[in-house]
């Protein structure tokens, strides 16, 4: 049997080493991704301030894996009657199929977005703000913008507003986040809202929600209630489907099965799990979801080899214990009711750094990236 995962994201990598874990010998496993490396995404926004943590936070695939195939490739097409895989040095059939590609960020078709401004997806993202930030200090300072406050958008204005404290900036240099809600991170909790608001304001982040951009031109950006200048200007207004899946996050129900024999996990679909609940496009969730996704590929996999039909597939309830943001060197932890900010939430969101590297890639990359984060000079002895 030929099993084919698309993406080597959060989802992508850990469906496969589930996969080669259950999997039969001789059942073939062929990890797809563009790069061929794994990019600790929940770490990216850190590489504005510190771009030596890039070689920690993207690791081979092919060190991740035990026998999966590594394929460098852009997948431009997912063929589910078919069962084939187009891309873009040639075609994959496969018997099974995982779609992991993640997402994209949404321009919601606002004029001037893709020309102007510069999403935090990749590291060449992270590289290109870090050269316009500084960019801007060299030139005397001025305004940088930050459109959208979800997660992503609120790390990103904190890593601004960290980097112009640590150029000795902050007075030159003004960091603006603009959310079309009412409030900063507004698909959580009010508490940790409110804590994440303190956390940027405690910065100097001027915070415009309430605010919808209509259009970005090269030195200002154009709202529905008027306009303000900028001199750089990131984006993180949401985001879309991959372009495989013509730009759509598709919709699935709890078995996270798209066709037959094709299943979709991760920030690439839409996800309605077993409590009805609609599921966040997380990191979280795309890590928590691979192991129903993984047993039910299995399973698909075994009726096809008796050339029966599937009778039970693993239904997936996302729970999470909680949520972590940083802000600069301040961080926002939500564990159950409970809202921690400070030292306290920066142990936390470390913990769950460390614990994901020392899984994944290595403790010599996990102990480089906190040391990164301490940022205070302090020594940790390497592995």
């Amino acid at each position: 049997m030929h099993v084919a995962v698309l993406g080597g994201g959060y989802a992508g990598l850990l469906v496969t080493r589930k996969l080669e874990e259950r999997l039969p010998p001789e059942d073939e496993v062929v990890l797809v991704d563009e790069t061929g490396d794994h990019l600790v995404q929940h770490e990216l926004h850190r590489a504005v301030r510190y771009p030596d943590i890039v070689e920690d936070i993207s690791l081979p695939l092919t060190d991740l894996t035990e026998r999966a195939t590594v394929r460098e490739a852009t997948v431009t097409a997912v063929d589910t009657d078919g069962r084939t895989v187009e891309l873009d040095d040639g075609t994959l059939d496969y018997d099974a199929c995982v779609v992991a590609l993640g997402s994209q960020t949404a321009d919601h078709g606002i004029p001037g977005v893709e020309e102007h401004a510069t999403p935090l997806k990749r590291l060449e993202h992270a590289a290109r703000l870090r050269r316009k930030f500084l960019d801007v200090v060299e030139t005397g300072g001025g305004t940088v913008a930050v459109a959208g406050a979800g997660l992503s958008g609120v790390q990103t204005a904190g890593e601004f507003a960290a980097l112009a404290e640590q150029e000795g900036v902050r007075d030159a240099v003004e960091v603006v986040l603009v959310e079309q809600a009412d409030t900063v991170a507004p698909s959580f909790p009010e508490n940790f809202r409110a804590e994440t608001r303190d956390a940027l304001e405690a910065y100097g982040v001027r915070i415009e929600t309430g605010t919808t951009i209509t259009e970005v031109r090269e030195d200002d950006v154009v709202t529905e209630g008027g306009s303000f200048r900028y001199d750089m200007l990131a984006w993180t207004g949401g985001v879309r489907g991959p372009d495989a899946l013509d730009g759509i996050r598709r919709d699935v129900r709890a078995d996270l099965r798209l066709a037959d024999r094709t299943f979709v996990v991760g920030d690439a679909a839409r996800i309605v799990d077993a409590d009805g609940e609609r599921v966040p496009a997380s990191a979280q969730a795309a890590v928590r979801a691979s192991p129903t996704v993984a047993t039910n590929v299995a399973r698909v996999l075994e009726a096809a080899r008796n050339d029966k039909p599937v009778e039970h597939l693993e239904k997936w309830a996302f729970e999470t214990p909680g949520w972590l943001i940083s802000v600069g060197d301040d961080a926002v932890a939500q564990l159950g009711p409970q809202v921690l900010r400070g030292s306290a939430a920066n142990v936390v969101k470390s913990s769950v750094g460390l614990t994901y590297l020392a899984e994944h890639g290595s403790l010599r990359n996990a102990l480089r990236v906190l040391r990164e984060e301490l940022g205070d000079g302090r020594v940790i002895p390497e592995p």
